[in-house]
């Protein structure tokens, strides 16, 4: 077992570990290990407050405190560090990072690029001549509309420190919105239980120019791009700016670019395919 290689998992916003279980049992069955990272805030350190239940009292809920308040970008670099430093006493690691898990395990591999034998962005933000917040002025994110969402948004971020989205709204316009975004060719009954894995609470910082990809750390470490076809929330242009942007930065060391089909979602709700993708990335 020493020399097999251990994935590592980087969840994006609002998600934790749990929603990798089902691709981590696949991957088990293939004869590999791995561990789903929950980074700071999120898991069983996410903060559910009474008010977000049922009968729900947005007022309440807007009112009250998050542990996710002040976690930065660092911090959730940090906790990745922490377990790849374990996970590379046993053998080989690679990191694997979803959505905008993409920003942490950038932030990992400028900071710690040892750690890594390989790193791999399932449709997750891999910023490199912009921050986080300029992409989405750019034409390849024209079609994504984040006021679909404001509905749900509870609170106002720069009085609370944070991101609170009411996953549990019962607003038929609103929860077709999240399914058109991240879910549209999953089922009715799998699109909500996977959104009852999510939890309201988000932190605000998206990292700065400083924490894009760095050629002489990040740049450096074998690196592969999982498209998703039918992504509709980092929709495929945009993810093949990322690729292209990166590969200008590192000519000698590009991207080993590999497409599975579905949404932003679907990869972890069916993770066959995926799991058998990742073994096969393992093996080179």
């Amino acid at each position: 077992m020493q020399n097999l290689p251990t994935f590592v998992f980087v969840h994006g916003a609002f998600a934790n570990s749990f929603s990798f279980a089902p691709l981590q049992a696949e991957l088990a069955l293939l004869g590999h290990r791995s561990a789903a990272v929950d980074l700071p805030g999120h898991g069983f350190e996410a903060t559910f407050p009474a008010a977000y239940q049922a009968p729900q009292s947005l007022d309440a809920l807007a009112a009250e405190p998050g542990s996710i308040k002040g976690v930065t970008l660092a911090d959730n670099a940090a906790r990745v560090i922490e377990v790849l430093e374990r996970a590379k006493q046993n053998g080989p690691t690679i990191l694997v990072a979803h959505s905008r898990g993409g920003l942490t395990a950038t932030a990992v591999a400028n900071a710690r690029p040892e750690l890594i034998d390989q790193i791999a962005y399932v449709s997750a933000w891999c910023p490199v001549d912009l921050d986080l917040g300029d992409y989405y002025a750019q034409p390849e994110m024209a079609e994504v509309d984040a006021g679909a969402f404001a509905a749900t948004f509870v609170a106002n971020p720069d009085e609370t420190g944070l991101l609170r989205t009411n996953f549990r709204t019962a607003d038929p316009a609103a929860l077709a919105a999240f399914k058109q975004a991240f879910a549209a060719d999953l089922t009715d009954d799998e699109f909500r239980t996977f959104l009852n894995t999510f939890q309201p609470d988000e932190n605000l910082d998206a990292g700065t120019s400083a924490d894009r990809a760095q050629a002489t750390t990040w740049g450096r470490i074998p690196k592969t791009y999982v498209r998703l076809a039918a992504d509709a929330s980092i929709p495929l242009a945009a993810q093949d700016r990322m690729i292209r942007e990166a590969n200008a930065l590192t000519p000698d060391n590009p991207f080993d670019v590999r497409t599975l089909e579905g949404s932003h979602l679907r990869w972890l709700v069916h993770p066959k395919p995926a799991a058998e993708l990742l073994a096969n990335i393992a093996a080179r």
